[in-house]
């Protein structure tokens, strides 16, 4: 089978699964990321997260990953709520953990995938990432035409927004590479206006230290004082840079059923409060929001309800 057939046959695999797009990129060494991440992995801003400096060339070369590998496929999934669990009387969750954990969505995905093309195209060898590993998803979308990088760190789209999960699969055989897409921020600066802790420091540059979304989920120790009145209600992730993205007005609602919202959305402070370590593992069971575990969430309440009396 030719590239251009394979290419088409990954598209409609891809499609099947019910993936929003699909793009390809020629597997390599991503030059132009290699210096942007040095310099943030040595100005700090990937925090504590010291996984970040591990296995630097095997984040940036997905040969190093999958021996042979010649293609990264790129696909985006969209978590888009088709309702708005503000929480006026409560405390605010990230869109993404409404439903299912999308690691275990997204993953499934993407090795039926490869099993579509092992049982269509022959003996192929290929691995399927989603937060998983060293992969610079972001990266391989924006080569594959999949959308533009934001000021805010993530992938946009002018037909959807930024509401969405990217997933990579490298696999070993040549498959007809796309193109990048033009940068369509323009000179606006509305995610970086609204950041409440200032956490994007220059164009699609985040301090991680600032971050609300790194600070309520990977940061372990008690949060920073100076921050306590500019949380806004965020107590798991944050979601501010792109609510207020004007691309994001063209935002659609999701159509997969893992996504539909779980009982963590939409409690009040006090149900909250009352929930025992037995009931969290009972109603997170399944959902990312295990991430912080059920005393790093404990804390994130508490840090929030102070800054409210």
């Amino acid at each position: 089978m030719d590239a251009a057939t394979a290419s088409r046959l990954v598209k409609d695999l891809a499609k099947a699964e019910g993936f929003d797009a699909c793009g390809i990129s020629k597997a390599g060494f991503l030059e132009e990321e290699a210096t942007g991440l040095e310099r943030w992995l040595k100005q700090g801003y990937h925090g504590e997260m010291s996984w970040m400096e591990d296995h630097f060339d095997m984040r940036l070369d997905p040969r190093k990953l999958v021996p042979g590998a010649k293609s990264v496929i790129s696909v985006t999934l969209n978590y888009f709520p088709e309702d708005e669990w503000n929480q006026e009387e409560g405390p605010r969750i990230s869109k993404y953990t409404y439903g299912r954990d999308y690691h275990k969505v997204v993953r499934g995905k993407l090795k039926r995938m490869l099993l579509g093309m092992q049982e269509k195209i022959g003996a192929i060898q290929g691995r399927g990432f989603v937060d998983s590993a060293p992969v610079m998803d972001r990266a391989w979308a924006r080569k594959s035409g999949l959308g533009w990088i934001g000021k805010h760190s993530l992938l946009l789209t002018k037909g959807s927004g930024s509401f969405f999960f990217i997933g990579a699969l490298i696999v070993d055989v040549e498959l007809e590479a796309d193109g990048p897409t033009t940068d369509h921020c323009g000179s606006c600066t509305a995610c970086i206006d609204a950041c409440p802790t200032q956490a994007i420091v220059a164009p699609t540059v985040i301090d991680s230290n600032k971050c609300i979304s790194y600070l309520t989920i990977e940061y372990k120790k008690e949060l920073p004082t100076e921050y306590q009145q500019k949380m806004e209600d965020w107590v798991y992730g944050c979601d501010t840079c792109q609510d207020v993205c004007p691309w994001n007005r063209f935002s659609s609602p999701h159509q997969t059923a893992d996504f539909q919202p779980r009982s963590i959305v939409g409690k009040s402070w006090e149900e909250w409060e009352e929930v025992t370590h037995s009931l969290w593992d009972e109603i997170t069971k399944g959902s990312a929001i295990r991430r912080t575990g059920y005393d790093g969430f404990k804390r994130n309440l508490n840090f929030a309800e102070k800054a409210k009396r």
